[in-house]
């Protein structure tokens, strides 16, 4: 991906460091941005209301407590929601199985192919205009932001 192209700036919402580390290289492989990691609850929910970015991947349970009300937040922002969950779509309340989901573990390409899926629905709901496809390595290509 070549370095004068616009990033996508996603959000990691992660409790667990292991994960917190697989996700910023997956990003980074991605040639996209990364806010946080964030693993705690109530600052999620501050970086979910202030911060700018693109996408968010939310563990569903950050430490016992479930990330909806972050999702609900992104959500309304008009931001696309991934959940990274070990209990798969199944697991999600029916208000989010519109959400793409990722099955934990995970690989770098099932994480690209989410961050796509996420962006077209974004674009489906008309938040921004329909993006150029970039071309990875040994990765799905990822839109590239307007």
């Amino acid at each position: 991906m070549s370095t004068g192209e616009p990033k996508y700036r996603i959000l990691v919402v992660e409790d667990e460091a292991m994960v917190n580390m697989l996700l910023e290289d997956m990003v980074l492989d991605c040639g996209c941005e990364i806010i946080g990691p964030v693993a705690k609850f109530d600052r999620a929910l501050e970086v979910a209301r202030e911060e700018e970015f693109d996408v968010a991947v939310l563990d569903l349970n950050l430490g016992g407590t479930l990330s909806y009300p972050i999702a609900e937040v992104i959500r309304a922002r008009g931001i696309p929601v991934i959940f990274a969950t070990g209990y798969g779509a199944a697991g999600l309340l029916d208000k989010f199985r519109d959400c793409p989901t990722l099955q934990k573990p995970f690989s770098l390409s099932d994480f690209a192919q989410s961050v796509m899926v996420a962006c077209d629905l974004s674009q489906a709901m008309d938040r921004r205009p329909h993006p150029r496809s970039r071309a990875g390595a040994d990765q799905p290509p990822l839109p590239a932001r307007p």
